[in-house]
């Protein structure tokens, strides 16, 4: 009770500092794209589907099916603004050439990297302007510009041996995102792949999130890379996530291509699930060496797309 007595005192005369963690499971899942904000320090996060890939471009008969499970994991440790994660990819894949069709099966991606949130944008709570209906219901412009985070992460070459490339290449993005509003969220990924190796390419994601209520969203997002060789290819994909409980989500996606002389389709299902260990630390600037625990109201709505702070 001295705990809460205390608390309310400091938020009556203190201005608090933010932190990124929220009480509802932010999961980088279904979409491609990934957020700036990381999961909050002494939380581990287990993101994992299983995916299938259908691809009938005649010039790349090797791999027309394949069939496969993820797993993305992510911590947070040191910084409420700092991630690590790492990405492990098992596939097994239809071969086929002119003789006979077999398959191959292995390690097909192992990543490890880190990110950290460089710039949060913070937004007016208009709830408490009374005097004007209009001021309370105008569009903040802030929300035009993105909070920034970036991300370095490097491609190891512990695979199958059938997916083995040419030794180590690294992964470098910069991530945005953008709340239009409590529900709609844009996030947008500038990413080079496998910078060092003669495979490298460059791409863009971009995802429109919004929430239908508490326990559903969903998502459209359209991707494009570009390769070495100048050779576009774009993707367009939906899906949506349900919020089983606080720490936990399933979900369900599909995208296929567009603009191409072929047809492609990749799905995928998963869940997402967290392990919370977090404990918040406010730090008042009017009183720097108090310091208290406390675990956040429920949001009641996937933090993956409200990155709402405590202020």
């Amino acid at each position: 009770m001295k705990n809460v007595i205390l608390l309310i005192v400091f938020l009556a005369s203190s201005q608090m500092l933010t932190a990124q963690y929220t009480e509802i499971i932010n999961s980088k899942r279904p979409g491609f794209s990934e957020s700036p904000y990381g999961v909050g320090t002494n939380v581990y996060q287990f993101e994992t589907g299983m995916f299938y890939n259908s691809n009938n471009d005649k010039s790349l008969d090797a791999y027309p099916k394949t069939l496969g499970g993820e797993l993305f994991f992510r911590v947070g440790k040191f910084k409420e603004r700092l991630e690590f994660n790492a990405n492990v990819a098992y596939q097994r894949d239809e071969v086929k050439d002119t003789l006979a069709n077999f398959h191959i099966k292995g390690i097909s991606d192992l990543t490890v990297g880190a990110k950290y949130l460089i710039y949060q944008q913070e937004y007016k709570d208009k709830s408490k302007e009374i005097r004007s209906w209009k001021r309370r219901m105008a569009f903040d412009k802030k929300r035009l510009i993105p909070s920034v985070g970036v991300y370095g992460g490097v491609h190891l070459d512990f695979l199958g041996k059938d997916y083995k490339s040419d030794g180590m290449s690294y992964k470098g993005a910069v991530l945005l995102q953008n709340d239009f509003s409590d529900r709609l969220v844009l996030l947008t990924n500038l990413i080079a792949d496998k910078i060092t190796s003669e495979d490298k390419y460059y791409s863009y994601i971009v995802t429109m999130t919004y929430a239908i209520n508490q326990n559903w969203s969903y998502f459209i997002e359209n991707q494009g890379r570009y390769y070495t060789d100048f050779s576009p290819n774009y993707q367009f994909g939906t899906g949506v996530a349900y919020l089983v409980t606080e720490n936990l989500q399933l979900d369900a996606s599909a995208r296929t291509n567009f603009l191409d002389d072929y047809s492609y389709l990749y799905a995928t299902a998963g869940f997402s699930w967290r392990l919370d260990s977090h404990q918040d630390s406010f730090v008042y600037k009017n009183s720097p060496k108090e310091t208290m625990s406390k675990r956040p109201n429920r949001k009641g709505f996937f933090s993956r797309l409200f990155k709402k702070k405590r202020n």
